[in-house]
């Protein structure tokens, strides 16, 4: 029972982003600044996908390796570029 209720969550959820999604570029925010960090711009480990149930609880895992994204300003050593 608790599937469907979370099944039912994600629809609505994907389906506010979609429309989102055209409302910006109807009005022209394409210009939004990109939510990916810049280390990890191109990488083939990229995930970025939220995860919870809530806004307040929802956390964006970045990739496998790195949960919460580089914290250095140095390159990251996973960076794999796109096949």
């Amino acid at each position: 029972m608790h599937y469907f209720f979370r099944k039912a969550e994600h629809a609505r959820w994907q389906r506010q982003e979609s429309k989102r999604h055209i409302l910006r570029s109807q009005l022209g925010f394409n210009e939004v600044t990109p939510s990916r960090p810049k280390a990890c711009v191109g990488c083939a480990n990229y995930h970025g996908m939220a995860y919870g149930y809530s806004r307040e609880a929802r956390t964006t895992l970045i990739c496998g390796f790195h949960p919460h994204g580089w914290q250095s300003d140095t390159t990251c050593p996973d960076w794999c570029g796109a096949h």
